[in-house]
């Protein structure tokens, strides 16, 4: 899948990205036809585990409920399983009975598919990390940021889909220079970052604006959107591997923040980390590599 005509600038893009049909995994379809099995007794949080898994397929369900929201209606979902409750458990297998399966849309085009997959499995990682801090810090809608940190790299995944040669390029720039910023080679290539066309992206399709700000890397300062931002980096640098030079610096980050023994706070890490290679054949991409221990 690409542009046949690729967008010029942010602006365009969002034109763009605005009037396409987004695919989710084929796991996510398997699973929820299973579930719709045995419909009448499927409950909101049935499916909600199962859609944490997909961030596009997250993302639908998040852009289609402004289209259902009542007249008067005071409050943002910021949850798919609020979102699922406000919906009914029918009536979201009839309007989410039948979508596009990204593995097969990009069957041939497996350079794609893998880059698109590994910023998947990747996103996975980050929301896990992010519900594990979530209850430590006793966040009472861990749901929100747990969202937060599956979707922080939306624009990426997007990438990887409709501009594929694009998304290579960066990597190739990043791979070359490992010292490079991200976003350096995304302006180099693009002319524009992708949080700043994720941030567009959000306000565009009228997601909740709490889940904005806790996606927001430039304005983390509060504590959940702290979460978001360690697990992200966390889940972006462990994927280049367990020397990457850039854990020390995660590592000390997180136990500051979480105040938890160093001893502690590895061992969470590590047992996470199992959890999500656990479950990385949803996403056809090899285990991750172990998380060392920091030297004393």
């Amino acid at each position: 899948m690409s542009f046949t005509v690729m967008p010029q600038d942010q602006t365009g893009w969002i034109h763009a990205l605005s009037g396409v049909e987004i695919p989710v995994l084929r796991r996510t379809v398997e699973e929820l036809a299973r579930l719709r099995e045995n419909e009448d007794r499927v409950v909101a949080r049935d499916i909600s585990r199962v859609l944490l898994h997909d961030p596009m397929f997250t993302l639908r369900v998040l852009r289609f409920l402004p289209t259902q929201r009542k007249p008067g209606q005071p409050t943002e979902i910021t949850t798919v399983e609020h979102a699922l409750m406000m919906l009914g458990v029918s009536p979201f297998f009839e309007h989410f009975g039948d979508l596009p399966a990204v593995e097969s849309i990009l069957a041939e085009f497996p350079l794609a598919l893998d880059g698109l997959m590994r910023v998947i499995n990747r996103a996975r990682h980050a929301a896990l990390y992010a519900r594990d801090w979530a209850a430590i810090r006793h966040d009472i809608e861990s749901d929100e940021v747990v969202i937060a940190a599956l979707l922080h790299d939306l624009a990426e995944m997007l990438l990887w889909y409709f501009a594929p040669e694009l998304a290579l390029r960066i990597q190739k720039m990043l791979e070359r220079d490992r010292a490079l910023r991200s976003t350096v080679a995304q302006r180099a290539v693009l002319g524009f970052t992708l949080i700043d066309l994720q941030l567009a992206l959000i306000s565009e399709w009228k997601l909740p604006a709490l889940l904005q700000s806790l996606m927001d890397d430039t304005h983390a300062s509060r504590p959940r959107a702290i979460n978001v931002l360690l697990a992200v980096d966390l889940a972006r640098h462990s994927a280049r591997g367990g020397n990457d030079p850039a854990l020390p610096e995660d590592y000390a980050a997180i136990q500051k923040f979480l105040n938890l023994p160093e001893q502690e706070v590895m061992a969470r890490i590590e047992r996470t980390a199992l959890q999500a290679e656990n479950e990385r054949d949803w996403y056809r991409v090899e285990a991750v590599a172990a998380q060392p221990q920091p030297e004393n």
